[in-house]
C-alpha cells in the first residue's frame, strides 16, 4: 500500500538484485582494434602508386595491391602495417607502411549496445573515457516509459558481470554521482516501467 501511495509523489523505490556499476571502470591502456567497415588509409613510403584508401569489408579482411586477402579486423594499426610491409617484401625492397584508420566503427566486441527503452537504441563506437553519461546523450536520453533507476550494465569484458546504473537519476534529475566509466563491449539494458 505504501508504494502504491508513493506512485503519485516520487515513485516507488526499487531494489536491484546487481551490485552498483563502479564509478571508474575506464581501460587506461586502451588500444584501438580495426573493425568491420573501417576505412582504412594505407600509405606506403616512396611508392605512392601502392597508397590508398581502403574498407574493411564485413568479413574483416582487405585487399590493396600486391597485398592478397589480409585479416585487419582486431588488430591496431600497426599490427596491419607490419602485415602489410611482410606481404609487399615480396615485390618492394624494405617497404614502409603506415594504416591509419580514417572513418572507425570498431569491431563488435569494442561497440558499446544500448537496448530497451532509450530513445533510440543502437551501437556506439567505444571512445576511450567515454562515460554513461555520453552513451545516453548519443541515444537521445530515456522513453517516456522507461524505468531508468532499474537499468543494468552488462559488462562482457569482466565475464558478464552485471551491474545496476542509475539512468533516471541522471538524467531526468541531473546527479552526476549516477555517471560512470563505460567499458569497450557493454551492453546497457534498459527495460520498460511496470506502470
Amino acid at each position: 500500500m505504501a508504494c502504491a501511495a508513493a506512485v503519485f509523489g516520487a515513485g516507488c523505490a526499487t531494489q536491484s538484485n546487481y551490485p552498483p556499476a563502479p564509478a571508474q571502470a575506464a581501460v587506461d591502456d586502451y588500444t584501438y582494434l580495426i573493425g568491420a567497415g573501417d576505412l582504412l588509409n594505407i600509405i606506403v613510403w616512396r611508392n605512392p602508386e601502392l597508397s590508398m584508401s581502403v574498407p574493411v569489408r564485413p568479413d574483416g579482411k582487405l585487399a590493396a595491391p600486391l597485398v592478397e586477402e589480409i585479416v585487419a579486423q582486431g588488430k591496431t594499426s600497426t599490427q596491419l602495417a607490419r602485415d602489410v610491409e611482410k606481404q609487399l617484401g615480396k615485390y618492394v625492397r624494405d617497404p614502409v607502411v603506415t594504416v591509419l584508420v580514417t572513418a572507425f566503427v570498431g569491431p563488435y566486441s569494442e561497440q558499446i549496445r544500448v537496448i530497451g527503452e532509450a530513445a533510440r537504441p543502437q551501437f556506439l563506437n567505444y571512445k576511450k573515457n567515454m562515460t554513461l553519461l555520453d552513451v545516453m546523450i548519443a541515444v537521445g536520453g530515456l522513453t517516456d516509459f522507461a524505468a531508468g533507476n532499474n537499468a543494468t550494465i552488462l559488462r562482457t569484458g569482466d565475464g558478464g558481470k552485471q551491474y545496476a546504473v542509475r539512468l533516471k537519476d541522471l538524467v531526468k534529475r541531473g546527479d552526476v554521482s549516477a555517471n560512470v566509466e563505460m567499458r569497450p563491449g557493454d551492453i546497457l539494458v534498459i527495460p520498460q516501467s511496470l506502470f
